[in-house]
C-alpha cells in the first residue's frame, strides 16, 4: 500500500493523539498515541532523521550535525503540504473501526537504507511505515504540533531545530 495522507491530532476527551493513515487503496488505519508512547517514539524518530542523511551521519562535529539536521529538516518540511485538509471520506478499516492503542515500536531500515518504523498494539497487527525524508520530517512536525495542543508539559525538539507551528487552515469570519 502507498501512503496517501497522514493526520495526527490531539483528542482532549481521550487525552491521546489520534493518528490517521490513509492509503491510496481507500484504506485507513486509526491509532491512538498515548503520552508515554510519544515519549518513546520521539527519540527514535530523531535518531532515524540523523541516520537517514549521510551528510549528518558522517559529520564528526556535534554542532555541525545539529546544523545539518536543521537544514535538512527545513528542506524536507518545505516539500510537504500541510495546508491540504485530511480527506475524511469513507474508507475500509482493515485493522478495525476503533483506533489501535499503540504499545510497541520497532525501528530499522529497509534494504534500500530508508528508515522504517513499525508500530503495534500490545497484541495483534500494527503498521509498518517506510519513511522518505519528507515523510519522516513531516511526521516529526505533525507530532510537535499535536503535542503543543495537548498541554502534556513536554516539548518535542529536533537538535538544532527551532520548533515551528504547522499552519492551520484559515477560519472563516462570519459577520
Amino acid at each position: 500500500m502507498r501512503l496517501h495522507q497522514l493526520k495526527i491530532d490531539y483528542a482532549a476527551e481521550q487525552d491521546r493523539m489520534l493518528m490517521l493513515i490513509a492509503a491510496s487503496e481507500q484504506v485507513e488505519v486509526r491509532m491512538w498515541l498515548t503520552r508515554r508512547f510519544v515519549k518513546l517514539l520521539w527519540p527514535l524518530l530523531v535518531k532515524l532523521a540523523e541516520e537517514a542523511s549521510p551528510r549528518i551521519r558522517t559529520q564528526p562535529n556535534p554542532e555541525a550535525r545539529k546544523a545539518l539536521l536543521s537544514i535538512e529538516h527545513e528542506q524536507a518540511v518545505s516539500k510537504a503540504n500541510f495546508l491540504q485538509p485530511y480527506d475524511d471520506s469513507t474508507r475500509a478499516t482493515p485493522l478495525g473501526a476503533e483506533p489501535l492503542l499503540l504499545a510497541r515500536i520497532q525501528t530499522g531500515h529497509d534494504p534500500n537504507g530508508h528508515p522504517v518504523v513499525a508500530v503495534h498494539p500490545a497484541e495483534g497487527q500494527g503498521v509498518t511505515l517506510t519513511l522518505d525524508p519528507v515523510l519522516l520530517h513531516s511526521v516529526c512536525r505533525l507530532l510537535q504540533a499535536a503535542v503543543k495542543k495537548s498541554e502534556w508539559d513536554m516539548e518535542l525538539k529536533l537538535p538544532g531545530v527551532e520548533p515551528h507551528e504547522v499552519p492551520e487552515r484559515a477560519g472563516r469570519t462570519i459577520n
